[in-house]
């Protein structure tokens, strides 16, 4: 049965560096208790690569890089982070709330979608490879990792940055996949406000969950 729960507490964080951030956000997790509100976090990263769990190192990235590459608990595989790009991190009590997580990661790229199409720009997914998409190119990149029902990590989403270290890595394990940003799809609106765009929408859809 879904109990109901208190709104999400929006934390913007500003630039943080990726290994205290994600550290923070395991803590929490595990010390949250039923009455917890869940939070949605705001936040850029300077540059860094990721892995997933499941991550396939030969994805890259290729040749010698100076950017950190480092292994993370999210589900997916490998992505890049780094200075104008937005990343929502959803710290939620998915079992409290009586959402799958199927769901939640189809409302979480719903909620980009939305986004999108809101500045009009049309966006999808594709099916067999999380994330949403904008003729073929990758705009936005999810990962989560849940434990008992409570979930953290969550979705990035290109705005106005230095594509180029997609180019080492084969984005999300897919070879050859292009990537985009919304500064390019012409969107004139810097990270900060789009996080927060992006987190009221996501706060409307689990209120409607």
């Amino acid at each position: 049965m879904q109990v109901a729960s208190a709104p999400c507490v929006v934390k913007h964080l500003g630039r943080a560096e990726y290994l205290p951030t994600a550290a923070a956000m395991r803590a929490f997790t595990e010390r949250r208790d039923a009455g917890t509100a869940d939070e949605l976090w705001i936040v850029e990263h300077p540059p860094v690569y990721t892995l997933g769990v499941g991550a396939d190192a030969a994805h890259g990235p290729k040749g010698e890089t100076r950017i950190p590459v480092l292994r993370c608990e999210r589900g997916g595989d490998i992505t890049y982070h780094g200075p104008g790009q937005v990343v929502l991190y959803v710290l939620l009590d998915l079992a409290r709330r009586g959402i799958r997580v199927r769901e939640f990661v189809s409302l979480l790229e719903q909620s980009v979608i939305d986004l999108l199409a809101e500045h009009g720009v049309a966006a999808g997914r594709h099916s067999g490879a999380p994330g949403v998409y904008v003729a073929g190119a990758k705009v936005a990149a999810l990962g989560l990792r849940v434990s008992r029902g409570r979930c953290y990590h969550g979705v990035s989403l290109n705005v106005d940055m230095d594509l180029a270290p997609f180019a080492a890595i084969d984005p999300c394990g897919f070879p050859g996949l292009r990537v985009t940003q919304t500064r390019a799809l012409g969107i004139d609106a810097p990270p900060a406000a789009l996080g927060l765009h992006l987190a009221a929408i996501v706060m409307r859809k689990l209120d409607d969950a």
